[in-house]
């Protein structure tokens, strides 16, 4: 039995997460989404570990991360409405495209922290659903 275990343990040490994120509210079916996973408080908007991007064909999409490690991480999102591969904001820096981010967090003069947007890949298949 102890050795079962053993094995187990090892098979999922091995074995990659697969993250599913869901992406609802999409109010206006123009444009794409652009979606980009962070591992790290310091690299939070920076330096994306993993990302996606998809036209966007219905109210609600779909994305699957394949190869994440059990940790910690944090996600950004945002409708490129236009497609010029940037979120564009006004002349104040206020985005003008609709974004969001894990947990449905929202900052407060600007984007959420890192730890308000945290959540835990604990290993096998895990889903996440996001607003947008």
């Amino acid at each position: 039995m102890l050795f079962t275990s053993v094995i187990a343990v090892a098979a999922i040490a091995q074995n990659p997460c697969e993250l599913i994120v869901k992406v609802k509210n999409i109010k206006e079916i123009k444009g794409s989404l652009k979606i980009a996973i962070y591992d790290h408080e310091a690299h939070f908007l920076s330096k994306e570990i993993m990302s996606d991007g998809k036209s966007i064909e219905e109210n609600e999409m779909k994305f699957t991360f394949k190869g994440l490690g059990k940790g910690i991480y944090a996600i950004s999102i945002y409708q490129d409405e236009n497609d010029n591969g940037k979120l564009d904001a006004n002349f104040m820096g206020i985005p003008s495209e609709p974004y969001a981010f894990s947990n449905n967090a929202k900052g407060m003069f600007g984007p959420p922290s890192f730890e308000d947007c945290q959540f835990e890949v604990i290993g096998g298949t895990q889903e996440i659903i996001i607003s947008l």
